[in-house]
């Protein structure tokens, strides 16, 4: 019980900060204010981040947490296929309307630089579990190819989406990344369909 409670208000403090930043931006955020939305206390933050920076670490715990609740979503009406286009599809939606591309482009030039934890990288994320378990059922039901093993075709699938990550922070935001992802992914990942 008690280590739900440390989640819950771990997860409090990071949806509260990811928010302000999304709405105020990143530096006219204060810890204070993080703090409030989130109905913690300055001891409580101070026990999970160090400061405001480290909470830039957090952007894939926010994106997990939407995982968590889109994996109800996934109907046994749906293809393997289906599954992981509806998540990317939801995934960038969330990104494209909740997250600042300047705190996204943070968090991606920090993740290339840092010798540290590489948190987009954490294979025990939800993301990636769940990642594995879809394609690992859909080639058991013949859905997706068995060429390659159910690791290395979650690897080139997260590889895929940082790419179109990484492409529309470059490019400013000029295009919707949601609509983007909907053309191109597939192609992207068209060696994931067993041959016909």
């Amino acid at each position: 019980m008690a280590k739900r409670n440390a989640r819950n208000t771990r997860a409090r403090i990071v949806g509260a900060a990811w928010k302000l930043f999304y709405e105020q931006g990143y530096e006219d955020t204060t810890v204070e204010e993080i703090i409030e939305l989130s109905g913690t206390s300055k001891g409580s933050f101070y026990h999970y981040f160090d400061g405001k920076d480290a909470l830039l670490s957090t952007l894939s715990d926010l994106f997990d947490e939407q995982y968590e609740a889109l994996a109800p979503r996934l109907g046994p009406d749906m293809t393997a296929w289906e599954q992981l286009l509806f998540l990317n599809r939801e995934l960038f939606g969330f990104i494209e309307n909740t997250v600042s591309m300047e705190l996204l482009a943070r968090l991606l030039s920090t993740q290339l630089v840092t010798s540290g934890e590489k948190h987009l990288l954490d294979r025990s994320r939800t993301y990636y579990r769940l990642l594995r378990r879809i394609i690992a059922a859909g080639q058991a039901a013949g859905q997706l190819a068995r060429a390659m093993g159910a690791g290395e075709m979650v690897k080139l699938y997260a590889l895929a989406e940082r790419a179109l990550l990484y492409d529309w922070c470059l490019c400013g935001g000029e295009y919707s990344l949601r609509d983007y992802a909907e053309k191109t992914l597939p192609g992207l990942l068209s060696a994931f369909l067993p041959a016909a």
